[in-house]
């Protein structure tokens, strides 16, 4: 059943339910925060429409720097902003940053542990026709083997605005996902947040298998938790927005109570969110784990819900997983 402590809207599965793009969420917390911080600044990379960064400019527009096509320089730029005691938000589209500017993200920034908040929009295969080239599958395993940095990979818009005031509030650097395409807002501006907790979707009576999902495939492994529960197979399902630090202690206990894990994430699966589940459980608690996501290829041209299907993060996937899982 639904965790009623998630305080999930009522008609979390219905037709009418909103749809906001994570990015979204972005917009309004960064605004929301810069409002009560004036140290915080936002850098755009000449995409300040894209990634809602004008939603800022608007409202704090001395506070607002538009450096060009030039992701390197903003980071570094940031780096010497942060020093200068501000909260620089710097963003742009995932695949050029981290994707383009990583070393200057690595040395100007994490090495110097620096509170730059590096935004990264239009992750995953949901950007549709942008196609290969602009569907970054990899930042979460680049950013997460940085040492400082924390990622934040919010599941629905509501998440995005707690998890960019969140990040804010971080004394360090720090790495937030959001997507393009709208997806179902299913928290409430009473539903938790926090770095480096998971929040606990549904709970069956007698659970047999862990959904684990980070980003907006939370929401898909929530749909076929309510399809398994249908077939009489109980699952608990996790939003793990946090993926560094990773929610250790909801995960483990998900982990001991089904003995069986699934997670699903927009990225490639190795490096990603569930390599991080299976590098820690295997220390702590080893249980089988199918890992959904992509399998060592890249992206393509296509409608977002149909890439989604193709990479096998639909529900029915995820439940066919879970099923499998099942089998002796």
């Amino acid at each position: 059943m639904l965790n009623p402590d998630a305080k999930l809207i009522a008609d979390v599965f219905g037709e009418k339910i909103e749809k906001k793009s994570t990015r979204d969420g972005f917009g309004k917390g960064v605004v929301e925060e810069g409002k009560i911080n004036k140290n915080i600044v936002v850098l755009s990379a000449d995409l300040k429409e894209s990634t809602r960064a004008e939603w800022f400019e608007k409202e704090c527009p001395d506070r607002f720097i538009e450096v060009g096509v030039a992701e390197q320089n903003m980071a570094t730029v940031a780096a010497g902003l942060a020093m200068a005691e501000k909260i620089p938000f710097i963003t742009s589209y995932a695949t050029f940053s981290p994707g383009r500017n990583f070393e200057q993200i690595r040395t100007t920034i994490a090495l110097n542990n620096l509170p730059v908040k590096v935004c990264g929009m239009h992750a995953g295969v949901s950007v549709g026709p942008d196609g290969a080239t602009h569907q970054m599958l990899e930042d979460m395993a680049m950013m997460r083997a940085l040492p400082n940095m924390i990622v934040l990979n919010p599941c629905d818009a509501e998440e995005g605005r707690k998890a960019t005031i969140a990040a804010a509030r971080h004394p360090g650097p720090a790495y937030l996902r959001f997507g393009r395409s709208n997806v179902p807002v299913f928290t409430t501006a009473d539903t938790p947040f926090a770095v480096g907790e998971a929040l606990t979707l549904w709970t069956s009576e007698k659970p047999k298998v862990a959904l684990l999902g980070t980003g907006s495939m939370a929401y898909n492994a929530l749909v076929a938790a309510r399809a398994l529960e249908s077939e009489g197979i109980g699952t608990i399902v996790l939003s793990c927005g946090s993926v560094k630090p990773l929610p250790e202690e909801a995960i483990q206990a998900a982990a001991r109570k089904t003995g069986r894990v699934v997670t699903v994430e927009e990225h490639q699966v190795a490096g990603g969110f569930g390599g991080a589940v299976a590098e820690f459980l295997s220390g702590v608690y080893p249980v089988p784990i199918k890992r959904l996501g992509t399998q060592d290829q890249f992206g393509q041209s296509g409608e977002p819900d149909e890439l989604i299907a193709h990479y096998g993060l639909s529900p029915s996937h995820i439940k066919d997983a879970a099923k499998a899982l099942l089998q002796p």
